[in-house]
């Protein structure tokens, strides 16, 4: 007998043919915020907090919406993050709707240096697409609390992620996860939250760094939305000819 989280599965599956066969890699909504000069942190052992709460929260209301939310090796080394849905509302909404109260968490790693103690892996579905010269490294180190898939490249990543029912994926960083999906070409939208205030240190890691960016002098990307948030303001570019309304 079907049942809501089982309907609920087979729509996130509507990138998949009768066959199994991927036929659209999953949609991605690569989310930032960064100082006016362009950091995303300062040299500090302490996390910069460059949103207020009013953008955190919207960056809550952005996460319910997805299926899962991708955080690079680093991030999840230097903010230990959780990547949930914070609103009690938004996670019942969800789960009403057949769907995990937050959704699946994903992660890189070429090394296999994962801390299994970390708040990533804590609570919720975690994937981590692994280099094959260190899946085995990696199932050793958080196997117990992840699935280990091998990828050396995005596309295999995101076609794996589509096969899995993952229809949005929302990518939280950190500076090389930004740059590599950009350069890649493989990113639908860009919101960036321009914070009201300077870093000014070049230790400090940038929004992304140097890499060959689809979008150039020649080829400019395209500004669908500007929202200020306070001080801060949100500008949400189409990256691609999918970027949604």
């Amino acid at each position: 007998m079907a049942t809501v989280a089982g309907d609920a599965v087979a729509e996130r599956r509507s990138g998949l043919g009768q066959d199994g066969a991927v036929t659209e890699r999953p949609y991605v909504l690569l989310s930032c915020a960064a100082s006016i000069d362009g950091y995303i942190d300062d040299a500090s052992p302490e996390r910069l907090l460059l949103s207020d709460d009013a953008d955190f929260d919207r960056v809550d209301d952005e996460r319910a919406r997805c299926d899962a939310i991708l955080a690079g090796p680093t991030t999840i080394r230097n903010d230990d993050p959780r990547l949930l849905v914070r609103s009690a509302a938004r996670r019942d909404a969800r789960v009403a709707r057949g769907l995990p109260p937050t959704p699946v968490k994903v992660t890189v790693t070429r090394s296999g240096d994962l801390d299994p103690a970390a708040r990533f892996f804590a609570t919720g579905e975690v994937l981590v697409y692994a280099a094959t010269p260190v899946v085995e490294r990696t199932r050793r180190a958080v196997g117990a609390h992840a699935t280990v898939i091998p990828a050396d490249d995005l596309e295999t990543l995101l076609a794996d992620l589509a096969g899995r029912g993952i229809r949005t994926l929302m990518v939280e960083g950190g500076s090389a996860m930004h740059t590599w999906f950009l350069t890649a070409g493989l990113v639908d939208e860009l919101q960036l939250v321009v914070a009201p205030f300077f870093v000014g240190d070049s230790r400090a890691p940038r929004f992304v760094g140097d890499g060959a960016f689809p979008w150039n002098a020649a080829h400019r990307a395209r500004l669908a939305d500007v929202t200020p948030i306070g001080d801060a303001v949100l500008l949400r570019y189409a990256l691609s000819d999918r970027t949604r309304p």
